[in-house]
């Protein structure tokens, strides 16, 4: 758990340095407007993952993997990009050079996209099903602090000192994962049983064919094996119930992404609250919510299950936006405001450990990287692109109305996760951890 606090810490620093400081650091030495739009295309790397998850499951690194094994190895090449990629940009000028930023921009944002890929595998491989709710919080904690260290505390170093020396601090504080990492232990579970018997009968399959080398043989396996290997995997493995899982994932996290496009405006435009206020409530206030809802959740899904809190998580993300309905009705009053964001905040961290641990207990050994990333792509696009008509409706409707929606909009999650309860035991007995527990005690110690 400590580690994972590192590591969350790690995940979470880059991200705001391509996205919101990013943008802030642009528009104070100003570069135009237009300009800085186009950086915003920095975040697609996060929701295209899953596109190179395979080669981090499937490739070995020369050197590092003998030295740290592969989650590790894989996680320190990411931080090394990330580290170069933070301090390019602390001696770049964004006025000049605005390509050369967004470069340097994007090599970190790759660098991270690629470091969460392998952390996600290392979580989940870690440590089994019982602990990883309680990862995902401690995880979560580490990724908020990072967050609140890559935005407010490099506002900060700009203001005082110069944006080259908070992207320095920035890059210097990446060692706070690589050094994680080199402390850390390898998880010891085999990558390869699956992947490898898909590989050996493709290559097996290719090497019938006289015309083909043997070398492209290896190769068209080995290509199989990591980008097809995990989704055939995933449904050979739960059948009919993959789809409902896949449509579980999808809409879980709808309600919530769709009413936060809408928060701030709400709160500064319709509400009338100062930039402050919102700032105290919003970010202070409400990150200690979110962390005290993330501990919660992990406490509650140890104690009575995984699938009874994500029902849990899902109702109570439904009621609080419809709490934001009862809001909008009333004149401004700050302590309503945090009353109510509070309670979105507990829903979210509550909701959000138990969608990660049940993420987690889906994934195979040897497909950890490539199944998470499906799932973490997954859980946000929808949400993300239906985000993208609310200014549609609050325009065509008002706030009360489109609040009204968004909870709707999360009953379809509601009646999913009732449905996985009464799967319970089957998805029990398909889950990957119990087949591979049962194939390694067959077949002898897990490399």
């Amino acid at each position: 758990m400590i580690a994972l606090l590192f590591l969350g810490f790690s995940a979470g620093l880059p991200f705001l340095l391509v996205f919101s400081t990013l943008n802030a650091r642009l528009a104070d030495v100003g570069v135009e407007t237009a300009t800085i739009g186009f950086f915003s295309w920095l975040g697609i790397t996060y929701s295209i993952k899953v596109f190179w998850a395979p080669v981090v499951d499937r490739l070995k690194l020369p050197i590092l993997d003998r030295l740290l094994g592969k989650r590790r190895s894989w996680i320190l090449l990411a931080q090394a990009g990330i580290a170069t990629g933070l301090y390019l940009m602390a001696q770049v000028d964004a006025i000049s050079a605005p390509e050369m930023m967004a470069w340097c921009g994007l090599l970190v944002a790759f660098s991270s996209a690629t470091q969460d890929v392998a952390i996600d595998a290392y979580r989940i491989e870690i440590a089994d099903e019982r602990l990883q709710a309680a990862l995902a919080a401690t995880y979560i904690f580490g990724y908020r602090l990072a967050l609140l260290v890559a935005g407010a505390g490099a506002l900060y170093l700009a203001e005082f000192w110069s944006w080259q020396v908070s992207y320095e601090v920035m890059a210097l504080l990446v060692g706070v994962g690589m050094l994680t990492v080199l402390i850390v232990r390898e998880p010891s579970v085999n990558h390869f049983a699956a992947a490898q018997d898909i590989a050996d009968k493709i290559r097996h399959e290719a090497g019938k064919r006289a015309h083909l080398d043997p070398r492209l043989a290896r190769l068209i396996g080995w290509f199989y094996a990591a980008v097809a290997g995990p989704f055939l995997d995933f449904f050979r493995r739960y059948k009919e119930l993959a789809i409902v899982i896949l449509m579980m994932v999808a809409v879980y996290r709808i309600s919530d992404i769709a009413m936060g496009v809408m928060a701030n405006p709400f709160y500064l435009d319709f509400m009338g609250f100062s930039k402050t206020e919102v700032a105290d409530v919003t970010k202070i206030f409400g990150f200690f919510m979110t962390i005290a809802g993330s501990l919660a959740g992990g406490v509650l899904v140890v104690r009575y299950g995984v699938r009874k809190i994500l029902l849990a998580g899902a109702v109570m993300t439904a009621a609080t936006n419809l709490l934001f309905v009862v809001l909008a009705q009333y004149p401004p009053n700050l302590a309503t405001l945090a009353l109510v964001v509070s309670a979105d905040n507990l829903s979210g961290g509550v909701a959000n450990v138990a969608l990660i641990a049940w993420l987690s207990s889906m994934t195979s050994a040897s497909f950890t990287a490539t199944q998470y990333a499906l799932f973490s792509s997954l859980m946000t696009l929808p949400g993300k692109f239906l985000g993208g008509f609310s200014g549609i409706v609050v325009a065509g409707y008002g706030y009360a109305e489109f609040f009204l929606i968004a909870g709707l909009m999360g009953v379809p999650a509601i009646l999913l996760a009732m449905f996985m309860i009464k799967q319970g035991d089957r998805l029990d007995a398909l889950a990957p951890r119990a087949s591979e527990t049962t194939e390694a005690s067959e077949s002898g110690p897990v490399a």
